[in-house]
């Protein structure tokens, strides 16, 4: 509510937001089911509707603590530049003066990453992203979403910020662990590669990584003592951002470096998972976040999966 609503703080988020293409076919990728005349019937009617409900359910994100949305929020799932120029430029974005950063990936689907930031809060220094080079036993290659990584300063600090979509688990959790716990070397070589540039950097790594916190590909390739990943609690608490054959999972978490959690100029509050009404189908099969699609039958929600977020007080 209103009144509890701090100066000194701010939000940042994850959102895996659910295949958002546009309407518009791409021969480069698999996208002709979110054409007009593919299996999902995606016209630029329902593109502007889930455009309309993407932007608006970020711009209430935080609000509780604070009045602006969040100063960044990493991305899974976005199709292109225009997707995410249109989403910046949106009813409930526009005002809050939103930039982004988006590099092509060579996944099959032809969904990435990206990173949208508010111009007043947040200066960008630069963006590098790291391919996840995968191979099947024939040695051919499996063809995934890349990992970003972007600097900038965050109420002029300098802040490192990792965001990820690692390989699902489509072909079966065990059979495709081994995927995950290679994306999780990854960040670790990016986090070295920080530490090189910056002496005790802060730092966000955030996505969708299609495990849960205490999955190997989390617990004990890619956390260390000098991460924290205040998502554990939850997961043990039966929380979830998205729902499968019935179970609750938290593969959308918000890992942070451990200055982050108290005694400097950016300090960790509070995370949680947002999940208003809203957001949510509460009867039948489908219940759990409100999806775009159950099946091929069109629903008009949002996503297949509850934005998480943390909020952060500035010293």
């Amino acid at each position: 509510m209103a009144e509890n609503r701090q100066e000194n703080y701010f939000s940042v988020a994850f959102y895996n937001v659910e295949n958002f293409f546009d309407p518009d076919c791409n021969e480069f990728t698999l996208d002709t089911d979110y054409t007009p005349e593919g299996k999902f019937q995606w016209n630029e009617q329902r593109y502007r509707i889930k455009l309309q409900h993407i932007s608006r359910a970020i711009s209430q994100i935080g609000s509780e603590k604070n009045a602006s949305p969040p100063v960044f929020l990493g991305l899974a799932e976005i199709e292109n530049k225009k997707v995410l120029s249109d989403l910046v430029r949106s009813e409930y974005l526009e005002q809050h003066q939103y930039d982004f950063v988006h590099y092509e990936s060579p996944d099959a689907r032809g969904v990435d990453v990206a990173f949208i930031y508010q111009k007043k809060y947040f200066e960008l220094i630069y963006s590098v992203p790291y391919s996840l080079l995968l191979y099947d036993h024939e040695d051919v290659r499996d063809y995934t979403r890349d990992i970003l990584l972007v600097c900038g300063n965050c109420y002029g600090f300098r802040v490192y910020i990792i965001i990820n979509h690692w390989p699902s688990r489509s072909d079966g959790k065990n059979s495709t662990e081994v995927k995950r716990m290679k994306a999780a070397k990854i960040v670790k070589g990016i986090i070295s590669e920080i530490k090189n540039e910056t002496p005790d950097p802060l730092i966000f790594i955030i996505g969708d990584f299609n495990d849960n916190p205490k999955n190997k590909s989390i617990r004990n390739v890619l956390m260390t003592d000098e991460l924290v990943n205040p998502m554990t609690e939850m997961e043990e608490n039966g929380k979830g951002s998205l729902i499968h054959l019935g179970k609750w999972h938290l593969f959308d978490q918000l890992i942070l470096s451990r200055n982050l959690m108290g005694g400097g100029s950016i300090r960790f509050e509070a995370a949680g998972i947002f999940k208003p009404d809203s957001l949510q189908d509460k009867f039948g099969r489908h219940k759990g976040p409100l999806r775009t699609f159950a099946g091929k039958r069109y629903i008009g929600g949002y996503s297949d999966h509850f934005p998480v977020y943390a909020y952060f007080s500035v010293q």
